[in-house]
């Protein structure tokens, strides 16, 4: 007896107790049937065409996808937009469609079941646009954090040349000045550092010595090493081929490595010699640059930050938070990776990988003379 009254309710009532929206279209597209959550949401159905009562549309929807489940006898679920009932709020719904098969194999008629999912897409919204002003906010707070750094430390430098100037004291001005020097060329870095980021360059490659770029790097910090009483090493694999990569991207990259593992040494207080090594090879057509030292090392915290936006375990007197960040993007433009290990105390690797078939293509540039007539002919 349970069991009929089970199946009784089941035909009687479920069809219109169930918590979605159900209609039943014809091959015409009108709605036969409906249950009760369906017309309390899309209004007046009978014998109305579903793209009607759903969109408010006076044709057949394209890319129907009830015309395509008539067709293959297919289960669908996708996501649509429709008009409830008063004809004017859009929302959002799930809609899933399931073929009524006749043993002939005929497909008469199909069952739409659509959930209202508009709640969750506006939630969905609205989480997006947090984090686009997360986004926004936190942008913006690393702009004014790493200018106002370098405010500090320009204002520190005015001070000790004008008390300098005031006291006759020489040394005291040429400090300030240096001081002024060295943070003038850190706020140009920031500013430079921040518009390559924001701006998404693409990369001109051409082809280059990948062996010449490194020593180029070396050079430029031989001085700097020397002052800071810091062993600067090359090992450079002696025959490696030419790679097409924008010379200047890759090499503000190795430069920004080089300067890091620099400063990493000039933080440590362990009483050992202090060594950066700027490596490179070629196998398994991947050219690979390494940049090891012996300095402070990255704890774990920091590690899971290093590639972060405006991050920097410099200090507020040294980084901007660019600079991995800034790497990071270039070596994936140019197909490549770049990782590191560390061990606090002991030093940092941070490795550089570029698959040469992933290297973006070299483009042909067609160098135009400008002639009297303002033609752009090809120089001879």
């Amino acid at each position: 007896m349970a069991a009929r009254e089970i199946d009784n309710w089941l035909q009687m009532k479920l069809f219109h107790e169930v918590p979605v929206s159900i209609c039943v279209i014809d091959r015409g597209f009108r709605i036969v049937q409906a249950n009760r959550r369906f017309e309390e949401t899309y209004g007046e159905w009978k014998n109305r065409p579903c793209y009607t009562v759903y969109k408010d549309r006076d044709e057949r929807c394209t890319n129907c996808a009830a015309l395509a489940t008539f067709v293959d006898g297919k289960v669908r679920s996708l996501e649509e937009q429709g008009i409830v009932g008063n004809g004017q709020s859009v929302h959002h719904y799930f809609v899933q469609m399931i073929p009524i098969v006749r043993p002939d194999e005929m497909i008469n008629y199909v069952i739409e079941m659509s959930t209202d999912i508009t709640t969750e897409k506006k939630l969905e919204q609205e989480k997006r646009e947090a984090e686009r002003l997360a986004a926004v906010g936190e942008t913006v707070a690393g702009i004014a954090h790493g200018i106002k750094n370098v405010l500090m430390a320009l204002e520190g430098g005015m001070y000790g040349v004008t008390t300098g100037i005031e006291q006759g004291d020489d040394d005291r001005v040429a400090k300030g000045w240096t001081m002024l020097q060295e943070n003038i060329t850190r706020l140009s870095r920031f500013v430079k550092e921040f518009l390559a980021f924001a701006r998404g360059r693409v990369s001109q490659a051409t082809m280059v010595n990948p062996q010449q770029l490194a020593l180029d790097v070396a050079e430029e910090f031989r001085e700097q090493a020397n002052i800071a009483n810091v062993e600067l090493r090359t090992d450079l694999q002696e025959i490696i081929k030419e790679a097409p990569m924008d010379k200047e991207e890759i090499y503000s990259c190795l430069v920004n490595l080089v300067s890091n593992a620099l400063d990493a040494c000039q933080m440590s207080d362990a009483d050992r010699s202090y060594i950066v090594t700027l490596s490179l090879k070629d196998q398994g057509g991947i050219l690979s640059y390494e940049i090891s030292d012996n300095g402070c090392g990255i704890d774990y915290e920091i590690s899971k930050k290093i590639f972060t936006s405006f991050f920097s375990g410099k200090g507020a007197d040294k980084g901007t938070g660019l600079g991995l960040l800034t790497t990071k993007k270039i070596v994936h433009q140019h197909g490549g990776k770049v990782s590191f290990e560390s061990e606090p105390g002991k030093g940092s690797l941070f490795r550089i990988e570029l698959p040469r078939e992933n290297l973006p293509e070299v483009q042909d540039r067609i160098d135009l003379a400008v002639s009297d007539g303002g033609n752009g002919q090809r120089k001879n």
